[in-house]
């Protein structure tokens, strides 16, 4: 019996081995500055956008005085650090694409801030790429740093189905898919560069070669325009089952909202 229980205690440990966890983020393939720039709050240039969020998290609409704050409240800063926002939306970045009841279809993070600034503080939408929205995302996702990326809700299935498929599809003029490169040959050299596994787990996120933060959906565009395919815009419903789909992808891992990438 003895053999037995060894026999599969090591069958087990075969097993394990074959389905360990190998996703990594793209912060593990990079150079030890551009590391150590992410690491630390005071080198990390996206902190400037996540300090401006937390401005304008309590600034009141000119149209009826409303602010984020003044309906979810925040939490009183901490000596030489910012405001944050209250225990509720410490994870909330986490959920994000999820269902929104209204419109029955799914929205991401930044489609959520807007959505809240037309419904209840008679506001315009702002563009994907605003630095307003940009920041207001960034210090959310800064709350939720380290936390994991959650599970998502069952109803994003068919949402998450399709998003799957384009991932896999073939596209552009050079006929490939994102599955090629960041599936099948991550870790290998594209130029100079070399190709990550491509988990969404720091946006908004600063980019060295934008001198800027950006959306997730600014990093798939130049995905596409990079394969000579059509863009998809932000918003449309291609583009947001990318962002259903790269989420559950990255499911578990944890959160760096705000990133620093190459």
């Amino acid at each position: 019996m003895r053999w037995l229980l060894s026999l599969v205690v090591a069958l087990s440990c075969v097993a394990h081995s074959q389905t360990a966890d190998r996703r990594q983020s793209g912060f593990a393939i990079m150079d030890a500055r551009t590391q150590a720039m992410q690491k630390d709050d005071a080198q990390n240039p996206a902190m400037l956008w996540v300090q401006s969020g937390a401005q304008l998290w309590a600034q009141p609409s000119s149209s009826n005085g409303k602010s984020c704050a003044s309906c979810h409240g925040t939490t009183i800063a901490q000596p030489n650090s910012f405001a944050r926002p209250p225990a509720a939306f410490e994870a909330v970045a986490t959920r994000y694409p999820t269902i929104d009841a209204l419109l029955g279809k799914p929205v991401n993070l930044s489609q959520r801030i807007n959505l809240c600034r037309q419904r209840h503080m008679n506001m315009s939408a702002l563009g994907s790429e605003h630095q307003d929205l940009l920041s207001l995302e960034s210090w959310l996702g800064h709350a939720a740093r380290g936390q994991a990326i959650a599970a998502q809700d069952p109803k994003l299935e068919v949402t998450r189905r399709q998003g799957e498929q384009l991932f896999m599809q073939r596209m552009g003029q050079l006929n490939l898919s994102c599955a090629q490169c960041h599936n099948e040959r991550d870790g290998l050299k594209l130029g100079a560069s070399t190709i990550p596994q491509g988990h969404a787990t720091g946006y908004p996120i600063y980019r060295l070669e934008w001198q800027g933060m950006g959306s997730l959906a600014r990093r798939i565009r130049g995905c596409l325009t990079g394969v000579r395919a059509q863009p998809f815009a932000a918003g449309s419903n291609e583009m947001t089952a990318l962002e259903v789909y790269l989420a559950a992808r990255a499911m578990g891992m944890p959160l760096e909202t705000p990133a620093v990438r190459p």
